[in-house]
Order: structure tokens, then sequence, then C-alpha cells
């Protein structure tokens, strides 16, 4: 069950979140995420309590090194994985690790303007479970993606809405906000790319409520993407053979995120 709202909802100062930013070898994009990240984290502390999380998944740069050095306006974390596990890894980490009701995770790279999250974050609520971002809305767009991850992404989409829920346009975002007993009680089994889509299909299948807020994705603004389009591929057909083979209503995934090596 999905909605599309645009409007901002009142925002309690006893609420707190926490924006969990995976990271893989961004060490040019600190700077960027230092200025523009901390700029919204200290609007944002102005109604609400704000923690930063950064899960560093094994980066062979100075990511973690450079992000603690930085200066931000409200509390952060960095946890370290020692080798590179995945963006799913990274997340299962994040939310395991995160203290607060709400979690907002959001990529590093640039991909969604970090201008847009208390936007993202005003929608959720106790009816709302997850919202999540969403270029293929048809009020979102996107600029600049090389066009055959696009195909990918939105293909993969399309295939999702035709199997599990129409009302939703986008099942790939990473850039999220959700209530953390919703997240927590969630299963996705994947390390990789793969773990925002099990995310999304199993939280629709236990009959938790989307909202979509319509969103602009563009290319990274520094760096390569870390994507690996064939693998990825390969893992959503396995992933929507499973959704075939498992009857409706119940969870497509087990692994459940209550607990996170670092």
């Amino acid at each position: 069950m999905a909605s599309a709202l645009r409007h901002h909802a009142h925002v309690g100062v006893s609420v707190s979140v926490t924006i969990i930013v995976p990271c893989f070898n961004e060490a040019e994009n600190v700077p960027r995420i230092a200025r523009d990240l901390g700029a919204v984290a200290a609007q944002m502390a102005t109604e609400e309590s704000v923690e930063l999380l950064f899960v560093d998944d094994g980066s062979r740069d100075e990511t973690a090194s450079l992000l603690e050095a930085a200066k931000w306006p409200v509390p952060m974390r960095v946890l370290r994985h020692p080798t590179n596990r995945g963006l799913g890894a990274a997340v299962r980490t994040g939310v395991v690790h995160g203290s607060t009701d709400a979690l907002i995770v959001t990529d590093a790279d640039g991909t969604y303007d970090f201008a847009t999250i208390p936007r993202l974050r005003a929608l959720l609520s106790g009816r709302i479970g997850i919202v999540t971002a969403s270029p293929y809305h048809p009020d979102g767009a996107v600029e600049g993606v090389p066009g055959y991850r696009l195909a990918l992404s939105r293909g993969a989409s399309t295939v999702y809405r035709l199997l599990v829920d129409r009302s939703v346009h986008t099942y790939t975002a990473m850039y999220r906000a959700y209530r953390s007993d919703v997240i927590r009680s969630t299963p996705f089994d994947s390390d990789g790319f793969l773990a925002m889509t099990e995310i999304m299909v199993n939280a629709l299948r236990a009959g938790h409520r989307v909202a979509e807020f319509p969103a602009t994705l563009r290319q990274r603004a520094f760096g390569q993407s870390k994507a690996r389009v064939l693998q990825i591929t390969r893992s959503h057909v396995r992933f929507i053979a499973r959704i075939i083979a498992t009857p409706s209503g119940q969870p497509v995934s087990r692994r459940l995120p209550v607990s996170a090596e670092i």
C-alpha cells in the first residue's frame, strides 16, 4: 500500500532521527558531504535531535579518517567494516546501530540532493512505515544517469510493480526514511544492492504502509559507481523467481537486521 505525499508533517522536538550514510571509497566526496549534509543536519537539529552515522564499507582510501576529521554540527559516528561487504551489509550495520525511532538511509555520492532530507523525513509517521525516494513516480525525474543503469533500475521496478504493488513506482532506491520498528522487523538476505528491493517487497508483503517521495535521481557527483550491472541483474532475476514461488503475504527473505558484525 503506497501513497505519494508532499506536505510537511509537524515534527516534535522530542522525536529524534539517525541519518545513515553507507560509504565506499568516497574520499573525494567527503568535503561535499561535510558541507551539504552538515548544513541539512544543522537545519533539522533546530526541530529534533539528529545523529549522523557513517558506515565505511571497507574503503581502500581515506574515507573514514577524513569523515572523522571533518567538522560536524551534530553528533556523528563512523563504523568501519574491515573489508568491503556490500551495500546491504552497510545498511544492515547502520540499522542495527542506529539509536533512534526514525532512520534515514541516504547515498553518499550525490545521486539524491541532501537538501531534500527534511521533506522526506517529514512524511514519516506512525501511519507510514517507509518513505522512499521515487524518481519513477510521475512527479519524479532522472537526470544524466547512463541508459543501461536506468534501464536496469526502471525495468526492475516495473516488474516488481506487476508482482507486488502497482501503487509503488520505485523499488530500487536506497534513499529512504524508515520507522525503526518497521525496518528491524523486515527481513533482507542480500549484502548487495538487491537488499533495497528486498526491504521494499517484504515490507509491502507484511502490510506496512509506504509513502513515495517524488525525487530527482542524478548521476553521481564525484567518483565512479560501485554497481556491477550484470551481477545486480542476475540477483534481480533470482529474487523475482523467489517472489513468484512464495505464497502471497509471506516474506520472500528470512534474515532480520538484528545483529551486524563490525
